[in-house]
């Protein structure tokens, strides 16, 4: 006699989460029929899914979404922000088997399926956020195949942590290449915030963007804003780099813990003083090494499209987007270099600071916002008026 709850999943299509500390969720597969391993971890984002099954940065986690239904829109070429999904794999409520829009090119279980990513679907997903959040973010195992929950907690606990790993130079490109494209509309009449278009007889600067897991929309960006984008791997040097002749350098978004990243640091802490710098996420981490402070692990971070963050130069509130697992020790950072300029009004982290001796600044969150809200597209322009201040 068949004992699967009314609703629940058969052993033919059942998908099972098993976290380090023995916690098992069990529920409707979806996606590939695979298993895989990561740091389990939760996004609060309503719209974007799939800019964040794409994003790097999540490279070496298992992503929770909190909103309740995902893949009700589809997937499309468009709103990727690299060329394939890097999540280990995904934990929803619902899992839609519709597509309803216009520019969706597949389902979003295809486009998971064809990219090795296992769904674990129908899951309490409310239980699990308040699981990570009081015990903090743990190792897990989501198996589309392995039916026996004790086998999946021991391999769960086999696993490495995050902290510790330069998933950075994994995900990077292997050699330089150009980005030429631009922001462009959903649709004809869609007006696009901080898009600048050159004057007559008006030369592109040159931003060289060293990638340590970057998304294309930053790329975007910097384009829409009147740059011209040479892309380097995560260990070019500085003095590859110079020779390049940049009117600015950008450090870019990635995945993992920032302290291992050692030789990345040396070659920013090379390039301060010689060329403008402005770093996201884990670039603005990357800065902070490069200055001599510390990075420490957060108990669950900060992942979604809605966390409130104070500028303290303007006084003004901005609503952001976030994706980071590790944060910057104010208190490591010294007071006669440094001026903190952000505050993450949640936690009171740090969210972003400049040098007072050197054209150079970044913040930890995404001004780019793909997915999430455009208050801090001006950090864009604060660095097109950096370069310009200090071209030669």
């Amino acid at each position: 006699m068949d004992e699967t709850p009314p609703g629940g999943p058969s052993e033919l299509n059942k998908a099972i989460l098993a976290l380090e500390d023995g916690t098992i969720f069990e529920g409707k597969a979806f996606g590939a029929s695979i298993e895989r391993s990561g740091e389990v971890v939760f996004n609060t984002s309503i719209t974007g899914y799939q800019e964040i099954f794409t994003d790097p940065s999540y490279s070496g986690q298992i992503v929770v979404l909190t909103y309740p239904q995902i893949g009700n829109y589809g997937a499309n070429e468009q709103d990727s922000e690299s060329s394939q999904p890097y999540i280990e794999g995904l934990v929803v409520r619902d899992f839609s088997p519709n597509t309803s829009n216009w520019r969706s090119d597949e389902s979003a279980d295809q486009f998971l399926a064809k990219n090795n990513i296992p769904v674990a679907a129908s899951i309490d997903t409310r239980k699990l956020v308040k699981h990570l959040r009081t015990r903090g973010v743990m190792r897990g195992v989501l198996s589309t195949v392995e039916s026996n929950p004790d086998t999946l907690v021991q391999r769960a606990r086999a696993i490495p942590s995050m902290a510790g790993l330069d998933l950075a130079t994994r995900v990077s490109t292997l050699k330089q290449y150009e980005w030429s494209k631009g922001v462009e509309p959903c649709s004809p009449s869609e007006r696009l915030a901080h898009v600048r278009t050159l004057k007559d007889g008006e030369q592109p600067l040159h931003v060289v963007a060293y990638d340590y897991g970057i998304k294309r929309n930053i790329l975007r960006r910097l384009v829409s804003s009147g740059c011209r984008v040479t892309v380097v791997p995560s260990l070019t040097s500085a003095e590859d780099v110079l020779s390049l002749n940049p009117d600015g350098v950008f450090l870019s978004n990635g995945p993992g813990d920032p302290e291992p990243l050692v030789a990345q640091a040396a070659q920013i802490k090379n390039l301060i003083g010689r060329t403008p710098v402005f770093g996201i996420c884990l670039g603005h981490q990357m800065l902070a090494l490069a200055c001599g402070a510390k990075t420490f692990k957060l108990k669950f971070g900060h992942r979604g499209g809605n966390h409130p963050v104070i500028n303290h130069l303007t006084k003004k509130v901005e609503i952001t987007a976030q994706n980071h697992g590790f944060a910057v020790d104010p208190d490591s950072l010294k007071a006669s270099d440094v001026e903190l300029t952000h505050e993450n009004l949640n936690d009171h982290t740090l969210e972003g600071f400049r040098l007072k001796n050197a054209p150079a600044f970044c913040v930890q969150y995404h001004p780019e916002a793909a997915p999430g809200p455009h208050d801090s597209l001006y950090l864009f322009d604060d660095f097109i008026t950096l370069m310009r201040e200090h071209k030669h």
